[in-house]
């Protein structure tokens, strides 16, 4: 009767991870909703070149690379964690399929995420670089400063990360 039970509760357990993909189809829309604003802005953009300054166009263009690695990360979060912790995606022998789907772990993922992050970060700092003017005011100035302070903490986290996973994987396994 106890090992029924046990056996129930471990196939219950298993199963729990099919909880997790309406949380990927969920990210499937968010690049859906990405694409949208992707399309307003470039929309915009073209509405606009012909009065818009050169620095402003660069912004512009920023904040379109900065939404397209947005989107690329959700797309790896939704591929490589849906085979991690849910189920293998099943392609078949599709030539379309992605060489590092599959082949990225959850170590992986991490130093993804953490990579992407600091990339976004850095846009968006150029960003705000680009929109200095000569007249700073002190408000700008301290919100430009945390924008430094945010973006290097990113990128000590994710020297961190990354040095934390070379030690692990460089010590033998038990």
């Amino acid at each position: 009767m106890l090992k029924k039970f046990e056996l129930y509760l471990e196939k219950t357990i298993f199963n729990s991870r099919w909880i997790l993909a309406p949380f990927y189809l969920g990210l499937v829309l968010g690049i859906i909703l990405l694409f949208i604003k992707f399309v307003q802005k470039l929309w915009y953009m073209f509405a606009d070149i012909l009065i818009a300054s050169e620095a402003s166009v660069i912004v512009d263009i920023l904040v379109l690379v900065d939404i397209s690695l947005v989107a690329s990360l959700l797309l790896i979060i939704i591929f490589s964690g849906y085979e991690i912790f849910v189920s293998k995606i099943d392609t078949g022998t599709h030539d379309d399929r992605p060489s590092w789907m599959g082949k990225v772990d959850f170590s992986g993922l991490k130093l993804k995420v953490i990579g992407a992050i600091v990339a976004i970060s850095a846009i968006d700092l150029l960003k705000s670089f680009m929109d200095i003017s000569s007249g700073m005011s002190e408000l700008d100035a301290d919100k430009l400063m945390w924008k430094v302070v945010i973006h290097m903490t990113f990128v000590v986290s994710g020297l961190l990360f990354a040095i934390m996973d070379k030690v692990v994987g460089d010590t033998k396994k038990h």
